[in-house]
C-alpha cells in the first residue's frame, strides 16, 4: 500500500518566520528537510524541463538557499584561497552580485570536500556565511557587507561543512570539527558574540582515532520552550539558545570506529533519531529533562551493528525515516522510528553513494547522489517505490532545495533550476 502523505511536525518556530517558497537555510524553513510546495517537476534531465543552468568556478558539497528571489551559494577558487558566496536572480540565473573572502593560510582538507562545505542562511534582510578558518561574514541581499568576524583557526584533515542558522536576533554556527569543536552564537545585526560552549574531547584525526561533527544544529520546541539540539561527536546535547546553558544530554554517538557524525538530528513529536558516521551508532530518544538522560531517555540504540556510511540527513514521514546512505555503490532504507528496524533497504548502484540530504515535498521524497541522479520515491513504508530517475551527469553531494515550484540543485560543475510538470 502507498503512503503518500503523512503529519509533518514543526521542528521549531523557525519555519513559521521564513516568507512562503523561501528555502531560507540548510534543509529547508523548518530545518527538517520538508517543505509544503505542490506542483513539483518530476522528471527532467539536460534537455527536458531545466529552465536554466550556470556554471560554477569551483566543485562544492554546499547548498543553494532561496530568499526573496535570490538565489544563494558559496564555493571556492584557487584551493581555498578565494571563498566566494555567490548571488543569482532565481528567474534567469544572472549574476546579481559575488563576495569574496580571501585566505592565503594553509587550510586542510579532503579532495572529497572541497572549500566552501557551508551553506548560507537568510533571514531575508541578513545573508551570513561561515567560510571555516576563514571567518564568518554577514551581507544584505543587495550583497553589501555588513560585519566580519574571525573565530579561530579549526583545523581538520576532513575539512568543515556545518552550516550556520538563525534564530530570532542570534545567528548559530557549529564551529569545527577539530581540537576547537564549540557552539557560538552571535548577535546577527553586529556580529558580536553573545555566547560560547566548547564541546570538550575534538581531534584533529591527525592521531589514529578519527573524531568530529559536521553536524547542523536546529531549533527544536521541547513542552513549549525552544531548545538547540546539536549532535556532538560523542553525544547529542540541548541548549537553551539564548545563553548556551547545556539542559541535558544523551550519549550513544561513540563506536570503537571513532567519534563521528555529520548527519543533523531528525525529530518527530518530542522523538529525536540520531545516527553516527562511518559505520557508527544508531538511536532514539525522547526529549527533554534535565543533565544526562541516556538511561531515563533513550529509546533504543544500535551500537553492534555496523551500519552504512551515513552523511546526509534523512526525513521523517510519519512513523518512518526515510535515509539515503553514502556507502558505497550507496543504499536507500527506511527505518521504523519507534524499533530502529530497517523496514526495507536497497543498494542503488546507478546512484552511486549519497552525501546529500533527502528532502520530502509534494507527498514524495527527492535525493540527489553522486553520479548526479536526482531519484524521487514515494514514502512507502512497505516496499522501495521509485516515481522517476533523473540524471544529470555531473558529480552532486548536496541537497536539493525547494522554492516556489522550482527545485534547485549544484553539482560541482553547474547550479541549476529545474521547473515544469511531468
Amino acid at each position: 500500500m502507498r503512503h503518500l502523505s503523512a503529519a509533518m511536525v514543526l521542528v521549531g518556530i523557525l519555519g513559521s518566520l521564513a516568507p512562503a517558497g523561501d528555502w531560507p537555510n540548510f534543509r529547508g524553513p523548518r530545518h527538517d528537510n520538508t517543505s509544503d510546495e505542490t506542483g513539483l517537476p518530476l522528471r527532467w534531465s539536460p534537455e527536458r524541463n531545466i529552465r536554466w543552468k550556470i556554471p560554477l568556478p569551483g566543485p562544492g558539497n554546499s547548498s543553494p538557499i532561496v530568499v526573496d528571489g535570490h538565489v544563494l551559494l558559496t564555493c571556492a577558487e584557487d584551493q581555498g584561497r578565494k571563498r566566494h558566496l555567490l548571488c543569482y536572480d532565481r528567474t534567469d540565473g544572472s549574476l546579481q552580485w559575488k563576495q569574496t573572502v580571501n585566505f592565503e593560510a594553509d587550510d586542510e582538507t579532503h579532495k572529497t570536500n572541497p572549500y566552501c562545505g557551508s551553506s548560507p542562511v537568510s533571514d531575508g534582510k541578513h545573508v551570513v556565511v561561515w567560510h571555516g578558518s576563514a571567518g564568518m561574514h554577514c551581507y544584505d541581499l543587495g550583497g553589501n557587507l555588513l560585519w566580519s568576524r574571525n573565530l579561530g583557526r579549526f583545523d581538520h584533515i576532513w575539512g568543515y561543512g556545518s552550516s550556520p542558522i538563525i534564530y530570532d536576533d542570534l545567528v548559530i554556527q557549529l564551529c569545527g570539527p577539530g581540537e576547537r569543536t564549540k557552539l557560538v552564537a552571535l548577535d546577527l545585526k553586529t556580529g558580536e558574540t553573545v555566547w560560547e560552549k566548547p564541546e570538550p574531547g575534538g581531534s584533529d584525526s591527525s592521531k589514529g582515532r578519527y573524531v568530529g561533527t559536521w553536524s547542523t544544529p536546529l531549533i527544536v520546541n521541547v513542552d513549549g520552550n525552544d531548545q538547540l539540539l546539536c549532535s556532538m561527536h560523542t553525544r547529542v546535547i540541548a541548549c537553551n539558545p539564548r545563553t548556551g546553558e547545556e539542559l541535558w544530554h544523551v550519549d550513544g554517538v561513540s563506536s570503537d570506529r571513532g567519534d563521528l557524525v555529520y548527519t543533523s538530528p531528525m525529530i518527530s513529536g518530542n522523538i529525536a533519531v540520531v545516527l553516527a558516521g562511518f559505520g557508527g551508532p544508531a538511536m532514539a530518544f525522547r526529549m527533554g529533562g534535565s543533565g544526562d538522560v541516556t538511561e531515563t531517555n533513550r529509546l533504543w540504540h544500535d551500537g553492534k551493528e555496523r551500519h552504512p556510511q551515513r552523511i546526509g540527513t534523512g526525513v521523517i514521514v510519519g512513523g518512518s525515516l526515510f535515509m539515503a546512505n553514502a556507502d558505497n555503490p550507496g543504499s536507500i532504507e527506511c527505518i521504523d522510528i519507534e524499533t530502529g528496524k530497517s523496514r526495507w533497504k536497497v543498494r542503488r548502484t546507478s546512484d552511486g553513494p549519497h552525501w546529500g540530504s533527502m528532502v520530502f515535498a509534494d507527498g514524495r521524497l527527492y535525493v540527489t547522489g553522486q553520479s548526479g541522479i536526482t531519484r524521487v520515491l514515494a514514502p512507502n513504508p512497505d516496499e522501495f517505490e521509485t516515481l522517476a530517475e533523473n540524471d544529470l551527469g555531473e558529480q552532486s553531494n548536496s541537497t536539493p532545495a525547494i522554492s516556489d515550484g522550482d527545485i534547485f540543485l549544484r553539482t560541482w560543475e553547474h547550479l541549476y533550476c529545474v521547473s515544469g510538470e511531468g
